[in-house]
């Protein structure tokens, strides 16, 4: 009988049930304590398909390795279904047997998140305890709770276009018992986190709002023709991204400050020292982080993962 005749599958109810997103943000920042070194995990691969393309997302962590396939599909909001959807697949790394199937993009959702806060949790000021979120969707949602779980937050504000989508997220951080209430782009001023969650291809505020020594964090996309920062931000604050070579090719935010001559790549800084205590965060200037989302942070959250039944 095959080794994946009967794959268990652990669907996006089961996998919130055995890891919510405090879980979630320690098994990221084990594995970089552990001593993992993202700039050698593989990069992420795209391959046109069909109507859309696939990315494909590999990484071997110990005895773990995993791959995520993610189908991005443009017109599929019109027919009623998402424009990405993701499978991920669990093996063990001496054998290369599967061993589990997880709903993928319930693990991005994780995931994401998670790392973002490994971040900000050493990139914020420890009293931090007003935050201000640009983004309506999911992962705006997920920021929110996951930085509510690493700071006492006392001020959340929502930035968002959409009064309605913006509304249905207001409402949905109210059920995860973190209130929130609308906010406006002048709110950086005061702001000590601002997590920037949007799909923008331009800077979402202007530079100078950012105070010294705030954390400042943009996840919203992977693609180098797109950022949510501008380039005078990057200049002046400390930047970390997950590995420097990653985010010359897709971190757009960096690397469009790169080509204005704002930044320089050798200047940009690595979680993993920030995790390891090999660094510290500014209080003179800004604290910047660009996430673009990596494999090895699916498989860090994937082998915290059991079959339904086995816990």
């Amino acid at each position: 009988m095959s080794a994946t005749a009967a794959l268990p599958y652990v669907d996006a109810a089961e996998l919130r049930r055995q890891v919510d997103p405090e879980r979630a943000r320690r098994l990221i920042e084990q594995a970089l304590q552990d001593g993992f070194d993202p700039a050698t995990d593989p990069e992420r691969a795209s391959a046109v398909a069909g109507a859309g393309h696939l990315l494909l997302m590999p990484s071997t962590l110990g005895d773990r390795v995993g791959v995520k396939v993610a189908s991005v599909a443009p017109a599929n909001p019109e027919r009623g279904l998402p424009r990405i959807q993701a499978l991920y697949l669990l093996m063990d790394a001496e054998t290369l047997t599967p061993r589990l199937l997880i709903e993928g993009s319930a693990l991005t959702a994780l995931r994401t998140p998670a790392t973002t806060a490994v971040a900000c949790d050493r990139l914020a000021a420890p009293d931090a305890a007003r935050l201000v979120v640009f983004g309506t969707g999911p992962q705006a949602i997920a920021h929110a709770e996951a930085i509510g779980r690493i700071r006492e937050l006392r001020d959340v504000r929502l930035v968002g276009r959409d009064p309605r989508r913006r509304d249905a997220a207001l409402a949905a951080l109210a059920d995860r018992g973190l209130p929130a209430v609308a906010g406006a782009t002048d709110d950086v001023a005061e702001a000590d986190i601002v997590i920037c969650a949007t799909s923008a291809a331009e800077p979402l505020f202007a530079e100078e709002l950012v105070r010294d020594g705030s954390c400042v964090a943009a996840i919203g996309s992977h693609e180098p023709d797109r950022r949510e920062l501008p380039a005078a931000l990057l200049a002046r604050s400390l930047v970390v991204v997950e590995d420097a070579a990653t985010a010359m090719r897709e971190a757009g935010d960096v690397i469009l400050a790169v080509d204005e001559g704002a930044v320089r790549a050798r200047d940009l800084r690595g979680l993993a020292p920030l995790v390891r205590g090999e660094m510290m965060r500014a209080n003179d200037r800004p604290n910047v982080f660009k996430g673009t989302g990596m494999s090895w942070q699916d498989l860090a959250v994937a082998a915290g993962v059991s079959a339904p039944g086995e816990r």
